[in-house]
């Protein structure tokens, strides 16, 4: 067996009882996990040290009745971590493999719904030292008036630990102490993230340039080692520098191959270099080989910016980055605006006119845009004016304009965009301008579509047509409230033919949907809008859902089925069921809240359904009614098991409260039902007759006859004179309790755990006459619970019958055998707490007992 320690706490909550029903208290909080210490701060907090990678298990151990709900929290482990919280509802916290970040305030909060929760917190403080990092810094300057240049070098050494590290310098593996050396100083920088130490070599000398080494140590607490790096200093040390075998820009059509060589131009020692992405991780299909990064077949998910660095931790890391961009084009629009200072809709003769073209690409600068008139490419002439970028239209649209338009003007227009020298297909989109092809759109809603109506669950069609108009421009909806968004989660959806299409649709979807003339592929002109509503029916939301319905046999019991809300709210239908069958009555007024009122009899237990209907559906309101008592609940804190001195049995004290016991029928008594742990049938069956229960009130029932060492599974369920209540089942389990045996010259040690009733178990014992010289003794320890350790020591007869104990104490782990003579000395030691005295003189005939609580 293991020792391991126990955090004991005195509750700080007054102790509401009221007979067997109490508010919780005496919260602790245990701990068996890889603790490397626990002890108190100057604040009375208990802080729990535990090191990083090990397993957290925490405890919460508290008494109370009914047993009360355990949750779980955290604050943060500093101030410069922001507030969080996680909730775990179970008595064991458990943490595998516990992090820094995790390291921070546990609180344990009990609560059983009677008087005040009691809550205790332990602070876990999690011990970690990282590899120091040692990086080299140059410094060169003129001395003014003076013919020699003066070179200051710092090497600084930077560490993550908690907690805080203390740093040994070395050159050559000799210990650099500054009040040896005026050619060094060492000091801590301010405003540096983590711990620094620098050493700064001033006006470097011949012996300054060697191996020098950072060590790290936080004194070998939670056993976790020293760590160190290594720099060699030469002449030649240098920082690095780089340069890339590209421009800062790339840009490639999708499936080429992209090569980019970030070569080292300077630094000693050897820079490494490495390659990163912004954003994300590297692409699966990257290589990365020596200072070289490979892309094969780009995609445009590869796309973005890639950046390398060189690093041998001499000054600063040269970087350097690279932007790929793949080419990309879709989605080309067009549109047609008519001379907008005239307020124009139309086109006509002797008035301006501007075609527009617009495509998405990437890059977007890059594209060519090229214009055909009837098949002829367009030039610039005082008639038809080319715009490459249009500054009334989004960033990269070409327009061409046509002044003052005659009847020579009216062909077929063609905007072409491409990437010039590039494999990625171009895009054509072809504009017929006559007095026939262009005309505005008319928007309308078919008749009877205003309103939309359709069931949860089911799918609904949105109509908004353009009747006329040339071209016929796409139609965009959107919800008529500005902050809702579309079903599919974006807050414009495009259909080219005006048809909204919902699938499973639900109540949240319900409201106003506006629809618009898109202002591309077709005339760019104010917009044409119209509203269509969705009605989105459902059935009769109830209350309740479920519902547990106990009394008393021969009493009026009155079920309710409240609607709390329905679409369309008309309620056409309430009908009442008994396991399942139909109950004829009078039609309820279908305005009022169902209802349903009988006098429960033992036939009219069971299942009752309130069906509610309106035209979109039905729902039930469900009561399970009966006079069948309530659970018994068990008493959870009842003493151990206690032994029959006659033979090898043991009789257990079964305590318990009833709950709710004047809702039903009288309880005339209780069905105990006894087998061995899931072993075969009950073996018995005790009809135990008791007073009516009370609420609250603890009731008992000694189980005598068990066997020594099984345990039992035993059951309870409250009767009544008309039915029988659910068995609720608990283990019992036999532990051998410790009487006080009385021998001539005895030495025990006992381990007392803390429940309603201590019960102390014999550890270790010693009889007789052990000589003069000290002698050891170890044992392990594993209690159950928050525990004391007793030492009791039984003089003889006679007047010679001296004992003496000396020199003890509680680690963790198994007990390390020593065959060595123990030295005397005047103190017991319980782990690392003050130093107790004992006296090693016992009065003549009686026992002495010292006891220390474990905390």
């Amino acid at each position: 067996m293991e020792l391991f320690w126990i955090l004991l706490f005195s509750s700080v909550y007054p102790l509401a009882r009221c007979q067997g029903v109490y508010a919780p208290a005496n919260a602790q909080i245990v701990h068996s996990g890889a603790a490397c210490n626990v002890k108190d701060d100057n604040i009375s907090e208990r802080i729990y040290t535990i090191k990083e990678g090990d397993t957290l298990v925490l405890q919460c151990i508290v008494k109370g009745h009914p047993r009360p709900q355990i949750r779980w929290t955290k604050t943060a482990g500093s101030a410069s971590d922001k507030f969080q919280e996680t909730s775990i509802y179970n008595e064991t916290l458990r943490i595998e493999g516990i992090q820094r970040v995790q390291g921070g305030r546990y609180y344990c909060k009990a609560d059983n719904g009677v008087g005040v929760a009691a809550i205790k917190s332990i602070r876990v403080d999690v011990q970690y030292l990282d590899t120091p990092v040692l990086t080299v810094h140059q410094t060169i300057s003129d001395v003014r008036g003076s013919y020699y240049q003066e070179k200051t070098v710092f090497l600084r050494c930077t560490v993550n630990s908690n907690p805080p590290a203390r740093f040994i310098w070395k050159r050559a593996n000799v210990l650099i102490e500054q009040s040896k050396d005026n050619g060094v100083d060492i000091y801590e920088p301010l405003y540096t993230q983590g711990e620094t130490k620098v050493l700064k070599l001033k006006n470097l000398r011949t012996k300054d340039f060697s191996d020098y080494t950072c060590q790290v140590s936080v004194r070998n607490v939670c056993n976790i080692e020293d760590k160190s790096v290594t720099f060699r200093l030469t002449n030649a040390t240098s920082p690095p520098m780089v340069r890339l075998s590209v421009d800062d820009t790339v840009v490639v059509d999708p499936g080429q191959d992209v090569i980019i060589t970030c070569e080292v131009t300077a630094g000693f020692p050897r820079p490494n270099v490495m390659w990163a992405r912004y954003p994300g991780l590297l692409p699966l299909n990257a290589q990365v080989r020596g200072a070289s990064l490979i892309l094969r077949a780009v995609t445009p998910m590869d796309a973005g910016f890639y950046n390398c660095t060189a690093v041998n931790n001499v000054g600063n890391p040269a970087r350097k980055n690279v932007n790929v961009v793949v080419r990309t084009m879709s989605n080309l629009t067009f549109q047609i605006t008519p001379d907008s200072n005239k307020d124009s809709e139309t086109i006509q003769m002797g008035r301006d006119l501007k075609l527009s073209c617009h495509v998405d690409a990437t890059p977007q600068d890059k594209v060519n845009y090229t214009w055909y008139k009837n098949g002829a490419l367009v030039f610039n002439s005082d008639s038809l004016i080319l715009l490459r970028s249009d500054p009334d239209m989004a960033p990269g649209t070409s327009s061409l304009e046509i002044v003052d338009m005659k009847f020579r003007d009216l062909a077929t227009y063609s905007c072409v965009a491409n990437f010039p020298g590039s494999s990625v297909p171009e895009l054509r989109v072809d504009v017929n301008i006559s007095q026939n092809s262009v005309s505005p759109p008319m928007l309308a809603v078919p008749p009877g579509g205003q309103v939309v109506n359709a069931r949860e669950g089911g799918n609904a069609e949105l109509v908004c047509l353009v009747v006329d108009g040339k071209p016929r421009p796409p139609i965009l909806w959107s919800r008529l409230e500005k902050d809702l968004l579309m079903p599919s989660g974006k807050s414009v959806v495009e259909t080219p033919d005006g048809r909204l299409r919902l699938r499973n649709v639900s109540r949240d979807m319900m409201g106003a949907y506006r629809c618009q003339t898109a202002p591309y592929n077709g005339l760019n002109i104010k917009r044409r809008e119209a509203q269509v509503q969705l009605n989105v029916q459902y059935p009769p939301i109830l209350d309740p859902v479920y519902q547990d319905t106990r009394a008393r046999n021969y009493q009026m019991v009155t079920l309710r089925c409240t609607a709390l809300r329905s679409n369309p709210p008309r309620i056409t239908d309430i009908r009442w069921f008994r396991n399942g069958d139909f109950i004829r009555m009078p039609m309820p007024d279908l305005k009022e809240t169902p209802e349903l009122k009988f006098k429960l009899e033992p036939t009219s237990n069971g299942s009752y359904e309130c069906r509610v209907s309106n035209s979109a559906g039905t729902s039930t309101c469900r009561f399970n009614v009966s006079a069948t008592p309530y659970n018994a609940e068990f008493y959870f804190d009842t003493p151990n098991p206690v032994r029959i001195l006659k033979g090898n049995n043991y009789s257990y004290n079964l305590q318990w409260t009833q709950r709710e016991p004047e809702a039903t029928d009288q309880i005339i008594g209780y069905w105990i039902n006894v087998r061995k742990n899931k072993q075969g049938l009950f073996s018995r069956q005790i009809a135990l007759k008791a007073k009516e229960p009370e609420k609250g009130v603890l009731m008992s029932s000694t189980i005598p006859d068990l066997r020594i060492p099984l345990s039992y599974e035993v059951r309870l369920a409250p009767i009544t004179i008309y039915s029988m209540g659910e068995y609720v089942s608990r283990i019992i389990q036999y532990s051998e309790p410790y009487t006080y045996p009385r021998p001539s010259g005895t030495l025990n040690v006992l381990l007392r755990v803390r429940s309603i009733a201590s019960v102390d178990t014999l550890l270790w014992t010693k009889s007789g006459h052990q000589g003069p010289n000290w002698k050891k003794a170890y044992f392990d320890i594993n209690p159950s619970g928050p525990f004391q350790i007793v030492f009791e020591g039984i003089r003889g007869p006679s007047f010679e019958g001296d004992i003496a104990i000396d020199d003890v104490s509680i680690t963790l782990g198994k007990c390390k055998q020593e065959n060595t003579v123990a030295s005397a000395g005047k103190t017991v030691l319980i782990g690392g707490s003050q130093a107790l005295p004992l006296a090693s003189w016992l009065t003549f005939g009686l026992s002495c007992v010292l006891t220390l609580l474990c905390r």
